[in-house]
């Protein structure tokens, strides 16, 4: 990589290079070959981080087209379509998605592709898979594999690691096992079992730099604080329901509301009773705010169709008065939200 910009030393080129957005970084490519070389290195991530430029995106799977990412980018309102996830198991879901070090993961899960007439998931109910994406190469890239088969486990980064815990095996049966992931050695390690597993899926959040996994249907949260400690139960009196964490608090969509919820202490903090028939959608927070993405409006009494959604709702919660507004729909992905997370790059 030389000469990127006449004039200036490559250090400094690069930096220039790494204010531009990054939706515009595949025109880029087209300069010349030592810009190319430039925008597909490593060096770049880096130089985006130090000159203060990283940007906050947001990606989203969904139950249509079959495996296909796509990227929203907040300050534009607009969506990026990333290449098909190559992974050989058909309608690819209950995995766990997670982003680190400039990097998207997509951890485990199963085929949602049931055959109508025996009920069979694709022959795949848990994998130990693991694929990782990077924006900058703009490719998928298999990682080592989890210990265990897993789907519908929790799933979070805690200092720069992947946790993952709970969920179901290959066998359909509910785990307490967790482990942990190092991107940069791609080595997966056991750590502290869960205390208790149920029956149920599990979800993971990171609040006050603990992971919190969540049973569905159960008040208690386990809570790992310090990977050599293990785990502790809690009973904080959550509210069930679709979840976001913004700025360290949390938020849940409950009865039609959204409720910002500390420890037992629950304030509403606006209505969402047009969320009611909407189900299957993805709740995430992006900065001050919560984006409801997808699903699909269910049938009623009067209506027995089920339509797919595209569509994009945002809460602003940082003001003084939270007020929903619309972003772009999604451009291809339509219908149930099979995962969604940031990915700061």
């Amino acid at each position: 990589m030389s000469g990127l910009i006449e004039g200036l030393p490559d250090a400094v080129a690069l930096r220039c290079l790494a204010r531009v957005p990054f939706y515009l970084y595949p025109k880029l490519e087209l300069v010349s070959h030592s810009w190319r070389a430039a925008i597909r290195g490593s060096e770049l991530f880096k130089a985006r981080q130090e000159v203060g430029s990283a940007e906050e995106l947001l990606c989203v799977c969904a139950y249509d087209p079959e495996n296909l990412w796509q990227m929203y980018d907040p300050l534009r309102d607009l969506w990026i379509t990333l290449p098909v996830l190559p992974s050989k198991v058909r309608h690819l879901a209950y995995f766990g998605v997670v982003s680190t070090g400039g990097k998207l993961y997509v951890l485990g899960g199963g085929s949602d592709d049931v055959d109508p007439l025996t009920g069979d998931q694709d022959g795949s109910f848990a994998t130990d898979e693991v694929w990782s994406y990077d924006p900058i190469m703009r490719r998928w890239a298999q990682r080592a594999s989890m210990v265990l088969p897993r789907a519908m486990f929790a799933c979070c980064v805690l200092k720069g690691k992947i946790i993952v815990a709970g969920g179901f095996t290959s066998c359909r049966k509910s785990i307490s096992q967790a482990e942990m992931y190092d991107p940069e050695k791609d080595v997966w390690i056991p750590i502290p079992d869960l205390h208790r597993t149920h029956n149920s899926a599990c979800s993971g959040l990171v609040i006050g730099g603990k992971v919190h996994v969540l049973h569905k249907g159960l008040s208690t949260v386990q809570v790992l604080d310090h990977i050599g400690s293990g785990w502790t139960v809690e009973d904080y009196g959550w509210l069930q329901g679709p979840m976001a964490v913004v700025q360290g608090a949390l938020y849940v969509m409950s009865h039609g509301l959204i409720v910002k919820q500390e420890k037992e202490v629950s304030k509403v903090v606006i209505s969402a009773s047009e969320f009611r028939r909407r189900i299957g959608f993805a709740m995430t927070g992006v900065r001050d705010e919560i984006y409801v993405i997808g699903g699909v409006i269910g049938p009623d009494r009067f209506n027995w169709d089920i339509k797919p959604m595209s569509d994009v709702d945002i809460l602003t919660v940082g003001g003084n008065r939270p007020t929903w507004r619309q972003a772009a729909s999604m451009t291809k992905c339509r219908g149930t939200i099979f995962g969604c997370t940031q990915l700061r790059i």
